[in-house]
């Protein structure tokens, strides 16, 4: 399959609900960080990097600044209650990027990148498109506080001179997992985790069950890691020959990050962008994509005010575009989890306003998922099986489209991931903790009387009841039901992707891939990012020159909140906005940001669900 290289510019604006609202749960979850790096606090740069003196001059040219240092979220809810402008997205860094190289007056590219970081994928895709700049005649002159294992791909791809914080250093370590069990600790508790999974590879009961990973979760979980690494050292090499050596043996002080061809020069922000002056022959410099690049909002009043940033006013259908409906975090039925996620209630309505606006001609659903609960990803499904039946759907995968994320994404006609993604984990769990044991040691005693004479009522009346164990003849229920759930996501998989059953079912089993080794599973169509995806969207909707991007969706927000009332006063809508950001902060402060969606694809088994589709463990590559 092929797609065209990008050939115009999409414009982008919000049709979006911001606030999500929060979640009363808590976590029980085992970590696993696929990395050995620190991670690293993100930094934001208060203002445009220092400009040299107004008496020194380098020519007529611009110089565009790109300030990555805050990242570029999926989704407008990423800047909480009021959200942040679409221009700010990843949609809109995609946007910046493609107006860069159509502007002719642009002498050379600077990039902040602070001490942030990007995903495998993002990085990837990144480096092309900074890449092209360069192709172009643009110099990229990049500067790092410091950077670890993914930026390390990044830097190599997108820039032609990459500069180093003269304290920084280069966190290359290389990629390895590490896998927390909780059994010990459940045994001590007197907690009993009853898990049940279909699928060999399905290992996420193993971290409540076990004290180490079976030979299955081990030999997958390698394998993905060891795709990944090949595509990291790989691409460093062609683009930095001989710093591929330094990659998993760092990390590393500026001056030897210098040695190890890492980087080519060290100095602060000042110093690297009077270097990209000096090689675009440019006086002026306009930032284009970060927190001083603008893209606010407006209106009239306060309420006016709330009204359009909580998604109130609807735009009315306008000229022939492009909508990027973003997907991220754990999957649920409500937006009532760890602050925020997919949610099954608000994802439909979006899905379903768009599938009817006859001014959206495509759809890319952009996923960057690890799963959640299994009744959720298929009510999704099928809405998104009723907007492909109307218009192109085409699936933009992140960092990751795992097990309920993958089941949303095999809707589409058809699926682009990076190498680097995540994809597959085609599987079911299902279980419960039960705390009677727990109880009993501290004196407390729980008494299940059944209504029901039957000997086995007393079990199945107390089915997910966490004070009553399953007895067998319950589990096997519970296994015919998983089974049921197992066979129905096998199926959704071969209808959307056109497969036969017995075609996906050697690549499923809960099994993670690679997007590389997806493409070769025919889980995956395309290698490619967010771009790609919307040329062939576009390519798909027969749509020619410059087409404009919406972003869409949201969680619910403050419209919402109010059951609907467009006629509400400014006090009650600043009464609803002072709610949501006490819920959103008394649940954001709890499980660190790397972990939400983990946290939220968890959650619906401590809401009552049974079954999840899910990643197996908590997977965050750095």
């Amino acid at each position: 399959m092929s797609h065209k290289r990008p050939t115009s510019t999409p414009l982008i604006s919000l049709n979006s609900s911001n606030v999500p609202r929060a979640l009363t749960c808590a976590l029980l979850c085992g970590v696993l960080i696929a990395s050995c790096s620190r991670p690293r606090q993100e930094e934001s740069s208060a203002s445009e990097a220092p400009v040299p003196s107004a008496s020194v001059s380098y020519g007529d040219k611009t110089v565009l600044s790109f300030d990555l240092s805050s990242g570029a979220p999926e989704s407008t809810d990423a800047g909480g209650l009021f959200g942040i402008p679409p221009s700010r997205t990843y949609v809109g860094l995609i946007s910046a990027l493609k107006d860069a190289l159509d502007t002719e007056d642009v002498g050379s590219v600077y990039v902040n990148l602070g001490g942030g970081s990007l995903d495998w994928a993002r990085a990837e895709e990144l480096g092309r498109l900074f890449e092209e700049l360069r192709e172009g005649g643009k110099p990229v002159v990049c500067h790092a506080h410091a950077f670890g294992n993914s930026l390390s791909l990044f830097v190599a791809r997108a820039c032609d001179r990459v500069w180093l914080s003269p304290a920084g250093d280069v966190e290359t370590v290389g990629l390895a997992g590490q896998v927390v069990f909780l059994k010990g600790v459940l045994d001590k508790l007197g907690v009993q985790a009853d898990f049940l999974h279909m699928g060999k590879y399905k290992s996420f009961a193993e971290q409540f069950t076990r004290e180490e990973p079976s030979p299955e979760a081990r030999e997958s979980l390698t394998v993905v890691l060891g795709s990944i690494r090949a595509t990291w050292i790989d691409s460093v090499k062609k683009q930095r020959p001989g710093a591929e050596g330094a990659l998993e043996d760092g990390p590393w002080s500026a001056d030897q990050a210098k040695q190890k061809k890492l980087i080519d020069e060290i100095g602060y922000e000042s110093d690297a962008l009077k270097d990209a002056k000096q090689r675009g022959t440019a006086d002026k410099v306009r930032v284009v994509f970060g927190p001083k690049s603008g893209g606010g909002g407006g209106g009239n009043g306060l309420a006016a005010l709330i009204r359009s940033i909580s998604g109130a006013n609807r735009r009315a259908s306008g000229a022939d575009r492009i909508a990027v409906v973003p997907a991220v975090g754990g999957i649920a039925m409500t937006s009532g989890g760890f602050g925020g996620g997919i949610a099954a209630s608000s994802l439909t309505k979006t899905l379903r306003r768009v599938a009817k606006d006859d001014s959206v001609k495509a759809v890319v659903l952009r996923i960057d998922s690890p799963g959640g609960s299994a009744l959720a990803s298929d009510l999704l499904w099928h809405e998104l099986m009723e907007v492909r039946a109307k218009k192109p759907l085409i699936a933009s995968v992140g960092s990751m489209a795992a097990s309920g994320g993958y089941y949303m994404a095999c809707a589409a006609n058809e699926i682009f991931a990076e190498r680097t993604s995540i994809v597959g984990s085609i599987g079911v769990v299902g279980g419960k903790f039960t705390f009677n044991d727990a109880l009993a040691s501290q004196g407390i005693n729980a008494v299940t009387i059944p209504a029901s004479p039957e000997p086995s009522a007393k079990a199945r009346a107390a089915f997910m009841s966490p004070l009553e164990p399953w007895d067998d003849a319950t589990r096997e229920r519970m296994r015919q039901l998983m089974e049921g759930t197992y066979q129905l996501f096998l199926k959704r998989v071969a209808d959307g992707r056109g497969l036969k059953v017995s075609d996906v079912e050697p690549n499923a089993q809960g099994r993670i891939w690679s997007g590389a080794q997806g493409k070769d599973k025919r889980l995956v169509d395309t290698l490619g990012g967010l771009r790609d995806a919307i040329e062939r969207a576009k390519e798909l909707a027969k749509l020619e020159g410059d087409v404009p991007l919406t972003v869409e969706g949201g969680a619910d927000g403050l419209f919402d909140i109010l059951g609907g009332n467009d006629n509400a006063t400014s006090e009650q809508l600043l009464t609803a906005a002072e709610r949501a950001i006490a819920e959103r902060e008394s649940w954001l402060g709890k499980v660190t940001e790397p972990m939400l969606p983990h946290a939220q694809a968890f959650a619906p088994v401590l809401s009552g669900e049974h079954t999840l589709a899910t990643l197996p463990y908590a997977l965050i590559l750095r």
